[in-house]
C-alpha cells in the first residue's frame, strides 16, 4: 500500500472518530449534560485539526508537484471529512442553544 493511500485511510478513520465524538456530544445534550457535551465536542474538534493537517499535507504534496490520482477512495475520504465538519458545527450550535 502506498503512503498516500495510508494517509487517505487515516483521514477517513480520524474523521469518523470525530463524527462519533460529535454525536456522543449530542447525546449528552439530550440528557442535559452540557459539560459532558462540551468535553466531547472539544475531543471532536481536536480530531478535526488532526484530519485537517493530513488533508493539508496531501494537498501540499500535490501542489508541490508530486503527482496524485483522484481515486474513489480519496473522494470518499474528502466526503467523510466534509460531512463530519458540518455535523460537528451543527452540533456545536445545538450545544450553545441548550446552554443558554
Amino acid at each position: 500500500m502506498k503512503e498516500s493511500e495510508l494517509q487517505i485511510f487515516k483521514l477517513i478513520s480520524i474523521a469518523g472518530e470525530s463524527k462519533t465524538k460529535a454525536f456522543e456530544a449530542l447525546k449528552c445534550v439530550k440528557k442535559g449534560d452540557i459539560k459532558g457535551a462540551k468535553e466531547k465536542i472539544e475531543e471532536a474538534r481536536k480530531l478535526d485539526v488532526e484530519a485537517h493537517n493530513i488533508q493539508t499535507e496531501i494537498i501540499t504534496k500535490e501542489v508541490s508537484g508530486e503527482s496524485s490520482q483522484v481515486s474513489l477512495l480519496a473522494v470518499h475520504a474528502q466526503d467523510h471529512y466534509m460531512t463530519n465538519q458540518l455535523a460537528r458545527e451543527l452540533i456545536e450550535g445545538i450545544i450553545d442553544l441548550y446552554d443558554k
